[in-house]
């Protein structure tokens, strides 16, 4: 299997790299060597190496820069997965692109599946539903994967950041009105993995739209606390400070974070046979998060 990652450096890229290492043959660019904002780059080389399959794990995830990095933000969002999906189809390759929770509005009881109406509520929640809606018009073999709270050992996160702040704080304020699912790059990246090759070996996919996340859901103040005592227990942080449980009104940010992100894995389940990300399991081992 020929595969092309983008965004190979970062939380999910960097682990589709390990996973795929002596096991396919591979093309794996970030930014420097090639800009998915630049057509003719990513056609050109594209049509050089004809993949299987294109993973794009690229994306402009600042959250709140993006309400003033707009343009960006469309450019890598929507662009960049435009060019991949037209390049795909192209040269007859698959695409499967990662996006996120905030396509929705997060106001709904329960859980989010993919038919659910969409309504992003701010700048990188509109640009990555632009990138959605361009690959499925453009590459009809395409999966695009909605994912919610990730974490990895490369790149910022919200495990490292509880880590290192637990190192300097005694006392942290954590929001508790806010509900999802952490995942796990790694099993992000497995789970990309094990689409691609299927459609590889020539086994019937489902195109379309899945929902990939963590279980159970928690708040950011439950999913810290869990973080500080599996910290505790493992010898990266010798103490845990006082967490207080905060309202979203309490720590406002330029953009607005869902309050529901909690996402139904019962298509990805019942297609793919694959299960909820068990991001407890993935935290067995902290201590790459406290380097």
């Amino acid at each position: 299997m020929k595969v092309l990652i983008t965004g190979c450096n970062g939380q999910v890229g960097s682990l589709l790299v390990k996973q795929l290492t002596g096991k396919a043959e591979l093309m794996a660019v970030d930014r420097d060597q090639i800009d998915i904002t630049d057509e003719q780059a990513v056609l050109d080389a594209v049509t050089a190496f004809k993949p299987d399959a294109i993973i794009n794990a690229a994306a402009h995830t600042a959250v709140d820069r993006a309400e003033e990095e707009v343009e960006l933000s469309y450019q890598i969002n929507r662009d960049g997965p435009l060019y991949l999906a037209r390049a795909a189809e192209q040269v007859g390759a698959a695409i499967l692109h990662i996006s996120t929770d905030y396509v929705f509005s997060g106001d709904k009881d329960g859980v989010y599946s993919e038919t659910d109406l969409t309504a992003p509520q701010g700048v990188y929640g509109e640009s990555k539903l632009a990138g959605e809606q361009a690959v499925v018009a453009t590459c009809p073999r395409h999966i695009i994967l909605r994912t919610a709270w990730v974490f990895g050992e490369t790149g910022n996160n919200f495990v490292k950041t509880m880590i290192r702040l637990g190192r300097d704080r005694n006392q942290l304020g954590i929001v508790g009105d806010q509900f999802g699912g952490p995942t796990y790059a790694g099993d992000i990246a497995a789970t990309l993995i094990a689409i691609a090759e299927r459609y590889k070996a020539g086994t019937d996919v489902a195109w379309g739209i899945y929902h990939y996340a963590g279980l159970p859901s928690v708040s950011w103040f439950e999913f810290a606390s869990y973080i500080f005592d599996a910290a505790k227990a493992q010898g990266v942080l010798e103490h845990i400070p006082a967490l207080n449980s905060i309202t979203t009104a309490d720590y406002p940010t330029p953009a607005k974070r869902p309050a529901n992100s909690r996402l139904s894995m019962d298509k990805i389940g019942a297609e793919f046979g694959i299960d909820a990300c068990d991001w407890q399991k993935a935290l067995t081992d902290i201590r790459p998060y406290g380097i």
